[in-house]
């Protein structure tokens, strides 16, 4: 009996894991098995790394506004407290750049809220 060739389909789904796979080392590119474990590792870790991302940088952000509102003698959770009774809209993200990068801005903002 003739050996038969596997089709387009099974090619197609080997080529799109080893595409997945550029800049792999030996047998984790070359061969299909080790490949398919390697991606599928990668592809777990890349969307568990996705999600510390979130985490880290609101750390920084939480961080940074600490910093900024202890050098004008107060605390993070006392001035959060107060933007939010104040009802303004503004988030920690922008919060920590104003922090970091314009001190006099949110001097003005720890100001203006802390009344």
């Amino acid at each position: 009996m003739a050996r038969v060739r596997r089709g387009f389909k099974a090619r197609r789904r080997r080529a799109r894991v080893f595409k997945l796979a550029k800049g792999y080392h030996f047998d984790r590119r070359t061969k299909f098995r080790h490949t398919v474990q390697t991606v599928k590792r990668a592809l777990h870790y890349s969307y568990i790394g996705r999600r510390l991302l979130k985490r880290d940088m609101r750390r920084l952000w939480v961080t940074r506004i600490s910093a900024a509102s202890k050098a004008l003698g107060g605390n993070y959770s006392k001035f959060m407290g107060a933007l939010k009774k104040n009802g303004a809209t503004i988030n920690r993200k922008m919060l920590a750049d104003v922090a970091a990068r314009d001190f006099d801005g949110f001097k003005a903002i720890y100001e203006s809220v802390s009344k």
